[in-house]
């Protein structure tokens, strides 16, 4: 693609008309533009186009986001994958990118920047080493524009430091960067510091250089976050003074924002100098013990002086963090152990903030799921609220008999005048109740909630004074605030609450799931806790079934509005159905129907990621206890379900793929395995067939794994339908794809094992020296430990159906003496390395069976290692797992898979059964014992030899297997 001036405008309409809000206009664009990606010169003339002052703005902007989309897709080279970008390309990229960034506009710099930051995350620094060197020489040129683009890259690069675990490419990565943009990055704080005097009076110049600060104060967190750098703690006496003074810092003309909701630069500011204090008071707080009491009180100054509104939030919740930080080390506790500082902490700072306020009422009426994720799930939004929460937190750890004291007070207080006044006195209450909570928690985990709570607080009267009358208080709609406190106090403390209360409790909570928005959610959360964790049992929960799942259902509506459907409900109907189990039959017939509609309407727009999940795993749940109560309804679901499925591939609906792939081999393992079979051919699944070995499916890596389980549960109950359509060949194509990758060889080993088990020799035998022969020029050509178990585990089972010496006649059919270079250099040192029950039986079994039943082994070439991998297999049985890495360890996760791709989350009500192929052979120890025990009778001058051969530890073990299992050998 050469970059002509028609080139340019063919690019130029096309990204136009991906902003058309006409589907049938902008998806053609956009395929059209993904089908050209992989030509040379592609980027090149995308980053003129962008570069071009000429063209609208609105399509540069358009090009840069599809620039960066392009390299967070192609950048990283995938496994077993082709290069989608030539090294022309590349280097071009890597040599225009950051001049380019510098001058373009802040729309298209921004996406520039997270560009950078993509192609550093895999090429810095050692594919590109002078990239530091070139964003620091812009700090000369004194324009901001330009400076702050350099800022904003360093900060999408640097800010990995933050969460990236320690190691030494990590470390060498860190010291590079330090050596060459510590000193720099310094002087130009500095510099911009003094520029604050020298333009006090200039706003429109203020509002830039505070800009850069705030991206210099981000920078530099970053870059201390592993450890404390050697030049920043020489340099201390410059940050910190500094750091402090831009948290005191007047500037009038930039405080006088009148936006409430947004906050202004100097907001932004403060933030990130929060953060900064609180990262050295707690990681290096020796080091910052001397400034730690004068940010104590300029940060105290400024959570006195800040408002309630929403722009304040983020500087609220940083400085709350920071107090909660100091509070925690020992050596600043006497800045807070006086009673008088600590109840003004909770008069002027605590309380203020825990306030419900009218921006929360917004939320929790307007937008209830951004409520539940702020309040509940413990969003990346930092709320006031929970800033505060942690902060009482912190402190009555610490100062347990004072604070209860203190806060204890202030709660009766507005305990008291809720009782007295009423309705009106409600935030006070909410606050009471939300103050209980961070007071009295002491530990928990997700799951159980809070496990540990001060001993000072009894949990159960207050329960049921403060708690339980609110949920008894109708209707359900009154109060909502207080209402979801006192579901929410059920929730957190439900280890510790008597079971009486939570029994109570119950049947409110069930009548609560008929509010709106949070209430709602509330109530279906908190009852899918209880059964989760056993709170609920089954015979407590049945009476209360047909009106919980009714409840449930009925928030759905009529299923059409996606904005009904609350991830939380639908778990807590999976929960509900897999408690009762077979008690739930009698609901699912009014049930399934509403589902499959849920189903149709999702498929359209799949745009909730787990409640697409549990209803999903609802539905599979769902099939699995009602054809197993009537295997005949397998038809029924099939009809109903297949027409969505076959939408949803038709559509390429790529989120629901690997979905439907699995829910399609429950339906066929069930059909399969319904007894006296179930009505109907499943002609379907036939036409389905062809389809799912089409190279085009399988290179989505979310599909890979339901991809094979389908393919397996067509070969083990539809046999004769795979040997019919002669897909046979496709399916071994499919094998060898698999057998050379890395990331999915243990699918290959699944796939071929399954087919040789169902299909049998008389089927398999003219493809298994082909088969063997793939398996060892994988071996040869990349070793890893997770192929090396997977070997070992599939030619043990090879070895116990089909006999050991057609095995190694087999291995040795490829190259003389091959399977004794496999014994020696692959079986007997790396059989400890094989995980898994399954896979350390199947190697065991097969080594018992080469052992004993192969004549190589007896009496030919192999009986010279016959002692040893007896000792190999003995140490099996003995030892754990070995969990070392072999030098070939270095392939790509799945979770690093570059770009969109929809996961592959594992169906657990769809999961089939663990078909062990050995499972006539319990215990591999007594196999062992009784089969050298045959093998004695048999050869008996074979034994007594080998046997003295062995170590002393592994000759004692062998005879402890012998002795318990009664076996005599020599």
């Amino acid at each position: 693609m050469e970059v002509t001036d028609e080139n340019l405008a063919t690019l130029a309409n096309y990204l136009q008309q991906t902003l058309n809000p006409d589907p049938n206009i902008r998806r053609p664009a956009e395929k059209f533009l993904e089908g050209v990606e992989v030509n040379q010169n592609y980027a090149i003339l995308l980053l003129h186009l962008i570069d071009k002052d000429t063209v609208d703005l609105t399509i540069r902007i358009a090009g840069a986001v599809a620039f960066k989309n392009y390299i967070k897709r192609n950048w990283p080279v995938e496994e077993d994958s082709a290069d989608n970008i030539h090294a022309n390309d590349r280097a071009a990229i890597k040599t225009l990118i950051v001049s380019l960034m510098l001058k373009s506009p802040e729309p298209v710099q921004r996406q520039f920047s997270d560009a950078v930051s993509i192609i550093g995350k895999y090429d810095f620094p050692t594919k590109w080493p002078g990239l530091i060197n070139e964003m620091v020489e812009k700090f000369a040129t004194g324009d901001f524009h330009v400076i702050n683009g350099v800022l904003r890259t360093a900060h999408s690069l640097f800010k990995k430091y933050r969460f990236e675990y320690q190691s030494q490419s990590l470390w060498e990565e860190i010291k590079h960067v330090l050596d060459n943009f510590a000193k720099p990055l310094t002087d130009l704080f500095v510099a911009t510091v003094d520029l604050t005097t020298k333009h006090a009076n200039n706003q429109q110049a203020l509002q830039v250089i505070y800009g850069s600060l705030t991206l210099i104060c981000k920078v530099f967190y970053s870059l201390n976050c592993q450890d404390l750098p050697e030049f920043f703690e020489d340099n201390m006496p410059i940050w910190m003074p500094n750091l402090l003074n831009l948290l005191q810092v007047k500037v009038p003309c930039l405080e006088n924002d009148s936006d409430e909701d947004k906050p202004g630069i100097m907001e932004q500011l403060r933030t990130e100098v929060c953060e900064c204090a609180a990262l050295y008071a707690l990681k290096y707080e020796e080091e910052f013990e001397p400034h730690a009491p004068s940010f104590v009180t300029a940060v105290w100054t400024v959570l006195l002086a800040t408002g309630p509104q929403t722009k304040y939030d983020a500087l609220v919740s940083n400085a709350l963090a920071f107090l909660a930080k100091v509070a925690e080390k020992k050596r600043y506790q006497n800045l807070f152990e006086d009673p008088g500082t600590l109840s003004s902490i909770c008069e002027k700072v605590v309380i203020p903030n825990m306030e419900f306020r009218e921006s929360d009422m917004e939320l929790f009426e307007d937008n209830p799921e951004e409520y539940v994720r702020r309040d509940m799930e413990g969003s990346d939004v930092d709320t006031r609220r929970r800033a505060a929460c942690d902060l009482v937190r912190t402190l009555a750890q610490h100062y347990e008999e004072k604070m209860m004291n203190i806060f204890g007070q202030y709660v009766q207080v507005m305990l008291a005048k809720y009782q007295e006044v009423g309705a009106t006195a409600w935030r006070g209450k909410d606050a009471a109740l939300f103050l209980v909570t961070s007071l009295v928690a002491r530990g928990g985990t997700q799951a159980a909630g809070v496990t540990k709570a001060s001993p000072l607080v009894d949990l159960a009267s207050f329960a049921v004074g403060h708690v339980l009358p609110e949920l008894q208080r109708a209707p359900v709609t009154e109060l909502p605030v207080l209402k979801a406190d006192a579901i929410k106090y059920i929730m957190t403390f439900r280890s510790l609450l008597p079971k009486d209360v939570i029994i109570t409790a119950l049947p409110l909570l069930i009548e609560h799931i008929s509010g709106r928005g949070v209430v709602c959610t509330y109530g279906a959360c908190t009852v899918e806790k209880l059964i989760a964790g056993g709170m609920v049992p089954k015979p407590v929960l049945e009476p209360h079934a047909p009106k919980l799942l009714t409840a449930l259902f009925t928030t759905f509506g009529d299923n059409a509005d996606p904005a009904d459907h609350n991830e939380y409900v639908m778990k807590a109907i999976l929960r509900t159905l897999s408690c009762l189990k077979e008690s739930a039959l009698p609901y699912l017939g009014d049930a399934l129907p509403k589902l499959a509609r849920m189903l149709s309407v999702v498929a359209k727009n799949p745009c909730k990621p787990h409640f697409n999940h549990y209803l999903f795993e609802t539905l599979s749940l769902a099939v699995s206890l009602v054809v197993k109560s009537n295997p005949n309804a397998v038809s029924a679901f099939e009809d109903a379900l297949f027409p969505i499925f076959q939408e949803i591939l038709q559509n390429d609906v790529q989120e629901f793929m690997p979905y439907v792939f699995q829910m399609l081999s429950l339906l066929l393992e069930l059909r399969g395995g319904a007894a006296g079979g179930a009505t109907g051919d499943g002609d379907a699944y036939g036409a389905l067939l062809p389809c799912l070995v089409a190279p085009p499916l399988w290179e989505r890596p979310a599909n890979i794994r339901p991809l094979v389980r389908l393919l397996c549960a067509f070969v083990a109950v539809r046999t004769d339908l795979v040997l019919r359509s002669g897909k046979l060949n496709a399916m071994l194509g499919v094998f060898q794809k698999l057998i050379a990758s890395k990331t999915n060889d243990h699918e290959g080993f699944y796939l071929v094992q399954t087919m040789l088990y169902k299909f049998g020799s008389t089927v398999m035998q003219q493809y298994e020296k082909q088969i063997v022969t793939l398996l060892f020029q994988r071996l040869s050509s990349s070793k890893t430990t997770k192929y090396v178990r997977g070997l070992i585990a599939f030619l043990g089972f090879y070895a116990a159906h089909f006999g050991a010496d057609t095995l190694i006649d087999l291995v040795d059919s490829i190259q003389t003496n091959m399977f004794a270079m496999y014994t020696e250099r692959v079986l007997i040192a790396d059989l400890q390395r094989v995980s898994g029950a399954l896979e350390r039986k199947a190697a065991a079994i097969g080594c018992v069976k080469l052992l004993c039943d192969s004549a190589h082994f007896r009496q030919g070439a192999l009986a010279s290692l016959w002692a040893r991998l007896l000792q190999a297999l003995i140490s099996l049985f003995e030892l754990p797992a070995d969990e070392s890495s072999l030098p070939d360890d270095h392939f790509v996760e799945v979770d690093e898979t570059p770009g969109y791709q929809a996961q592959y989350a594992q169906l657990a009500c769809a999961r089939g059964l663990a078909d062990d192929p050995l499972a006539g052979i319990e215990d591999p120890k007594r196999y062992l014992a009784e089969s050298l025990g045959n093998m004695a009778r048999q050869w008996p001058d074979v034994l007594p030899p080998r046997i003295a051969a062995l170590d002393e530890p592994h000759r004692h073990a062998l005879q402890l297997y012998l002795n318990a299992y009664s076996v005599q050998i020599c």
